[in-house]
């Protein structure tokens, strides 16, 4: 067995292949979860609105993340569509993951009668948080990288990152990615405990220029993009578009009528 084997899998028995990328994909979701339900409790609802909501959402966000792949990757499924379905073989995208998360949060407080912004707001610091410790899995695996670093004093960790299969240096932009959404969460942590918060959906509005920002940068590096056509990788085009939005809701809020309150009184309430 060779050490990338080992690397990239917890447990290596044949036919039992535990994988660390999922294995930190899984952690994220469970200190994300807790810090949500921590916060529902503290805004007196019902930790079961984040259970909830996750057993609804999850199906829908890996969806999502594996639709927004295969839409740009096409030419790599379109002769043998049922390869779609082979997601153990690798090929997500974290925005897929976002936008199939936003769809289920809309399905679910419609259905539940929830306020969908509180919800989002309850939601977004620990999404950002998944993000972070979820690059790591990249790390194992060894991708998500940047450009080749052949400069031998730059050639160390954080700044670039070792890639086996090459046999080179490569920028670490894994890294870079985990280390900004750890400052993005830590801001929006910073403004909920302060009490900064001036209306439902400003961590929402926060998050999409925060992350929306990092991304543009950090994906003009990596040498894995999608793009939407040569030129245009499909990810800075969408952190461009989530830049805009977050700023016209941090902007113009009162004329979007975006209030806050907290008068909810439905089946997730504590009151």
């Amino acid at each position: 067995m060779t050490s990338k084997y080992f690397a990239q899998n917890l447990f290596g028995i044949k036919g039992l292949n535990i994988a660390w990328y999922g294995v930190i994909i899984g952690c994220g979701i469970l200190i994300g979860t807790i810090i949500a339900g921590r916060e529902a409790n503290k805004q007196k609802l019902k930790s079961d609105l984040i259970s909830d909501f996750l057993l609804f959402a999850l199906p829908i966000s890996i969806i999502g993340a594996r639709a927004y792949y295969v839409i740009f990757q096409w030419e790599q499924y379109q002769y043998n569509p049922i390869k779609i379905f082979s997601i153990w073989e690798g090929g997500i995208a974290i925005y897929g993951g976002v936008i199939g998360g936003f769809i289920a949060a809309v399905l679910f407080c419609k259905f539940n009668k929830f306020p969908l912004m509180r919800l989002i707001d309850i939601v977004v610091p620990s999404l950002i948080l998944g993000q972070a410790i979820g690059r790591w899995g990249n790390f194992v695996n060894q991708e998500a990288f940047g450009n080749l670093v052949t400069n031998p004093n730059l050639q160390f960790f954080p700044f670039a990152v070792y890639i086996d299969k090459l046999g080179e240096w490569h920028q670490a932009t894994f890294f870079y990615e985990s280390m900004w959404n750890l400052g993005v969460f830590l801001i929006l942590i910073a403004f909920r405990y302060r009490k900064k918060i001036k209306f439902h959906g400003q961590l929402l509005a926060m998050y999409f220029v925060g992350y929306g920002l990092g991304r543009l940068w950090i994906e003009g590096l990596r040498t894995d993009s999608l793009y939407l056509f040569p030129g245009f990788r499909a990810s800075q085009v969408l952190s461009l578009i989530l830049i805009i939005i977050g700023a016209i809701m941090l902007i113009f809020h009162k004329k979007l009528i975006l209030s806050y309150s907290n008068d909810y009184k439905g089946k997730y309430s504590l009151e």
